[in-house]
């Protein structure tokens, strides 16, 4: 089964690495991630080298359907998030899937 690493995982991962006290941890991930979401407020894009890119995406109303009842709707204009992995973390990924490490 697969874990979820959260933002306590990160901190906890600084303060064994680089050993800042627990609490700076914190507020250095919290920074880092409010960087990133300040940034995409502002619709710029966001590159971390090595790893990929967060940019936003203009998507045009269109037409869908209820799959239910068959009954076309409009699906109203909308921006979304959307994030590619770099080559680098993609083949770390995949090697790492294919070796059978986790």
């Amino acid at each position: 089964m697969s874990k979820t690493l959260t933002r306590a995982d990160l901190s906890n991962s600084l303060y064994k690495q680089i050993g800042l006290s627990l609490q700076e941890c914190n507020q250095l991930v919290d920074s880092v991630i409010e960087e990133i979401c300040t940034s995409l407020e502002q619709d710029d894009t966001v590159k971390l080298s090595s790893f990929g890119t967060f940019s936003l995406r203009r998507k045009k109303q269109r037409m869908g359907r209820n799959p239910k009842t068959g009954v076309e709707v409009p699906i109203t204009s909308r921006t979304v998030l959307s994030f590619n992995a770099s080559n680098l973390l993609k083949s770390k990924v995949n090697a790492a899937l294919t070796t059978g490490k986790k």
